[in-house]
């Protein structure tokens, strides 16, 4: 079991106000939090254990107490005594992802756990039930004989259909949301820049071109096109096989929509804008006048294969048997002894750790900067975003870019390791680092 200090403070009877009609004690509640710390959506997370450990302990040694941003951050993240929660927002992030954490390991692994554990919005607090809506295990049921299988195939292709459509129409949906909500927020960027907080110094002017460069940033996010149908399957355009006119699906992984979502949050906070587009959308007249940043990998951002990018990592796809292939990371200039290939693993079924690669080069005039933030996956994409929306994250790399205020940002590219469980990033890493010439 994990526990650490804050949870050996906690008193041995709980509060009368922590008792209700639940019959919760202490020990069951304890009992929950181990579980939770050493699932596999939080164990490979040391800061989300160490905070649910430690707002476990403040809710039950003292429930009238709320601790604050800057009590969680000093006492149970590490961070130092001058940490300004104006300035880092890494509490208000871990709760956020704390809380999305949970959800999903109440709908996994935790399903049939007695007791729910909840982080209340407006409180860094835990919530404990009991709970009265665990699913009972049932033995799945007998399917029933079929004289004739031509319906039962039409049926199923019919559902098929129908789940492709409903689908395509999420997308669309949540594409349209994206770009709405993003424009319908700039409109409130002049009103905010003037409250907006500071960032801390380094980061700022890691951001400063795209927050604040002459002509606004444009947001370009993979919209795949893909041909084929329902009965003989869905694949990747690829302009030298196919024409245009074939295409007849987009799709937009939610890991794209989050990363938008996050980089708007970034620029509203601080005060910028930026247009959004679909890779589809996006024109080189656009890409020779703006600062840039490419949300996806170029297997789905397409613009990305036709305009000079990285030069140290980039995107391939390697067979991995019969008619499948896998997309991989390869280092162009691999070190004695490196594969020079992410993951290092291709066979199919293989459960390898996801990569992400985030590159900063100049743009086709050289006069503006373009960011690349592409996964291999929807999930690892939404990892590389995550990571330079956040200063604490962020700023390993721009220690190796020496980055202090009045320095000008350098070239760079950088691979990040993701580790992922159920679809969810949880933990990711800086594994290789280049400084590159333009």
């Amino acid at each position: 079991m994990i526990r650490n200090a804050h949870m050996a403070n906690v008193i041995e009877t709980l509060h009368d106000d922590l008792r209700g009609p639940q019959g919760l004690d202490q020990e069951e509640c304890l009992a929950q939090v181990d579980r939770l710390v050493n699932s596999p959506l939080l164990q490979r997370s040391e800061n989300l254990c160490r905070l649910v450990q430690y707002l476990a302990g403040q809710t039950l040694n003292s429930p009238p107490h709320h601790p604050k941003e800057y009590e969680i951050a000093t006492e149970a993240l590490g961070r130092a005594r001058d940490f300004d929660p104006k300035l880092d927002a890494c509490v208000r992030v871990l709760a956020g992802r704390l809380r999305s954490r949970l959800a999903e390991y109440y709908k996994s692994t935790g399903v049939r756990d007695p007791i729910r554990i909840d982080v209340p919005k407006g409180s860094y607090m835990l919530s404990f039930e009991r709970r009265t809506d665990i699913p009972e295990r049932r033995s799945p049921p007998a399917e029933p004989l079929s004289a004739s299988p031509e319906p039962t195939a039409l049926v199923g292709n019919q559902r098929t259909v129908q789940v492709l459509l409903a689908t395509l129409a999420v997308v669309l949906l949540a594409i349209g949301s994206v770009i709405y909500f993003v424009h319908h927020r700039s409109a409130e960027s002049a009103i905010r820049k003037a409250a907006a907080g500071p960032m801390p110094t380094a980061f700022q002017a890691f951001w400063n071109p795209f927050l604040h460069g002459s002509q606004e940033t444009i947001v370009v996010f993979s919209n795949a096109s893909f041909v084929g149908d329902p009965e003989t399957g869905f694949r990747y355009f690829e302009p030298t096989r196919d024409s245009s006119d074939q295409i007849n699906q987009h799709y937009t992984g939610v890991g794209e929509l989050l990363g938008v979502v996050e980089l708007d949050r970034l620029f509203q906070r601080s005060g910028g804008q930026f247009l959004v587009k679909p890779g589809g959308w996006f024109t080189f007249d656009e890409a020779r006048s703006n600062n840039l940043i490419f949300v996806g990998s170029p297997t789905e951002n397409l613009t990305l294969r036709q305009i000079p990018t990285t030069q140290e990592f980039v995107f391939r796809r390697v067979p991995i048997g019969g008619n499948h292939w896998n997309e991989v990371i390869v280092d162009l200039h691999p070190r004695a002894g490196e594969t020079g290939m992410y993951p290092p693993n291709s066979k199919a079924g293989s459960e390898d750790p996801d990569y992400a690669l985030i590159a900063l080069t100049p743009g086709l005039d050289h006069l503006h900067w373009t960011l690349i933030l592409a996964g291999r996956s929807t999930v690892s994409t939404q990892a590389a975003v995550d990571y330079v929306c956040d200063p604490s994250s962020l700023d390993e790399i721009l220690k190796r870019l020496n980055l202090t205020s009045g320095t000008e940002v350098q070239p760079f590219e950088a691979l990040l390791r993701v580790e992922v469980a159920h679809d969810v990033p949880m933990e990711t890493k800086l594994v290789d680092f280049r400084r590159t010439k333009h």
